[in-house]
């Protein structure tokens, strides 16, 4: 049962700190993201960010 307890807050944990760090990253299309993406090397941009920046940034 203890282990049980254990197992729960630590997935708690993981949850809460996922949706803290989600939170800080700017909406895609806003100001704040394009700016971001043209600071970000484009070797590690993927291709779905790649896609939105053409379409929110460029056009």
């Amino acid at each position: 049962m203890k282990k049980m307890i254990k197992v729960f807050w630590s997935i708690a944990a993981v949850a809460s700190l996922s949706l803290f760090l989600g939170a800080c990253s700017p909406e895609v299309g806003s100001k704040e993201w394009c700016e971001d993406m043209k600071g970000k090397n484009k070797a590690d941009w993927s291709a779905n960010e790649a896609t939105d920046f053409a379409k929110h940034c460029l056009l």
